[in-house]
């Protein structure tokens, strides 16, 4: 039972397949899954392209029908298909197989219960990994039954509620599905914009044979920028893994940063909410934070993470959130995070703006510089976070997640992974040598 107590992370399960993650150990985690709701509701199950994605559900499923659970079995879908579903027809709880954006040889589970509120470590996630190391499950004095069901039209026409679709322009967009979801799902929202759209790796291949599909490493945008390059695109979108996180690069080439996208989002939800909460997580940079308080709303800082964030949320009453790792929440999509929504809702900013995309997001980049979450593999996380903070004992620090250090003019950011062996670091500052001022020291202290 180790693998099980080693698989559950902060925020959702990862594991490596066929070793860690197989459907003896799912089986165990749905039936602890369906124990732990507390309710009578059907559960929806849905999952990604990866090739052990299929029968972990089927494990999964199994184990919720063990414990009376009935069940809405929708396919091979992206994340945010999963919430949408348990929100809009008001189930008990949703299961997603997933990994996101981690290489082939993982997989993993995101859970949400009744009006998608998350599951994370903080909100069931250790009793449901206890009662899966216990096997203490109630006896049901049913069994539940699996029913087949097609989601897609109800959340094409979710998706749309966000824009007016009249005022879209016609434009030539370029899309990198990187052989993840978004490459089944988006070509059914495509006959209803008024696009020339490129398509990229669509086919679905959770081995993912041209890249990872994680658009937040540069080196996996190599292949879109050069088409969007190649057609004189208006812009180009990359989709990670499961499809819930979307990345807009403009028409040269450039990637909107998190920071970048939340600030133009935040003021498009402002104009519709006057005087909201909107929430950035703590890697966020300090344009998000200037762009929603120029606009007359209220920045909360919070954790990096699925979980923590619909919480927050649900606390704040926050309208809008979103990550430096193309993350984006939506309080009218049931608080939980759609790239799809996102990336449509941007370019209806785009087409009622008359202006280039790179010339839309001006204002979000000229301020600062950012490097890009830069990973380093660490023996000892904490220790490494002490010494940290200790070589910057004199500066403005905090904790909310990992550490934060703040100058004059920059900050910078180290936290462990919640999902791999990994210290990431994030760093902005006013000028390009303060930044790398900033990089290099931290850089040295982790790497010494």
């Amino acid at each position: 039972m180790s693998n099980i107590s080693n698989i559950f992370k902060a925020y959702d399960i990862r594991g490596k397949v066929n070793s860690e993650l197989t459907p003896d150990v799912s089986l165990l985690i749905g039936r602890s899954f369906g124990d732990w709701l507390n309710n009578d509701a059907p559960v929806v199950v849905g999952y990604d392209m990866r090739p052990d994605s299929r029968n972990l559900a089927l494990a999964i499923i199994k184990g919720l029908n063990m414990q009376g659970k009935d069940v809405w079995d929708i396919g091979e879908v992206t994340s945010d298909i999963v919430y949408f579903t348990t929100g809009f027809f008001k189930l008990g709880g949703g299961v997603m197989i997933t990994a996101s954006h981690n290489p082939g040889e993982y997989n993993g589970i995101k859970l949400c219960k009744e009006q998608v509120m998350p599951v994370g470590e903080e909100s069931g996630l250790l009793d449901i990994k206890n009662l899966a190391i216990s096997k203490s499950f109630k006896k049901s004095k049913k069994t539940g039954m699996v029913i087949k069901k097609d989601i897609t039209g109800d959340w094409i026409s979710h998706v749309f509620s966000f824009i007016d679709i009249s005022e879209l322009n016609e434009l030539k967009i370029v899309v990198d599905a990187g052989n993840g979801m978004a490459g089944k799902i988006f070509p059914e929202v495509e006959p209803y914009l008024p696009f020339d759209v490129r398509e990229l790796y669509f086919d679905l291949d959770g081995t993912f044979p041209n890249h990872i599909a994680n658009p937040l490493d540069p080196k996996n945008l190599i292949d879109i920028q050069a088409l969007i390059k190649k057609y004189k695109a208006d812009l180009g979108i990359a989709f990670d893994g499961d499809g819930d996180r979307a990345v807009l690069i403009d028409e040269k080439g450039e990637p909107l940063s998190g920071t970048t996208m939340t600030a133009l989002l935040a003021e498009y939800f402002l104009n519709k909410y006057p005087g909201s909460n909107i929430l950035c997580n703590a890697i966020c940079g300090q344009a998000a934070f200037d762009a929603i308080e120029s606009h007359g709303g209220k920045a909360i800082r919070t954790k990096v993470g699925h979980s923590f964030i619909k919480s927050d949320m649900r606390k704040y009453k926050a309208i809008f959130a979103g990550e430096h790792s193309g993350h984006y929440y939506f309080k009218d999509n049931y608080m939980a995070d759609s790239g799809l929504i996102a990336a449509i809702v941007a370019i209806s900013i785009l087409c009622k703006s008359n202006k280039s995309l790179s010339e839309l997001v001006k204002p979000y980049r000229k301020a600062y510089i950012q490097i890009p979450e830069t990973n380093f593999e660490v023996v000892n996380k904490q220790e490494v976070i002490e010494k940290i903070a200790t070589e910057f004992r004199q500066d403005k620090q905090d904790r909310l997640d990992g550490l934060t250090v703040y100058f004059k003019d920059g900050w910078f950011n180290v936290r462990p992974s919640n999902t791999e062996p990994l210290m990431r670091l994030n760093a902005e500052a006013k000028s390009k040598d303060k930044l790398m001022s900033i990089v290099n020291k931290v850089s040295g202290i982790i790497n010494s």
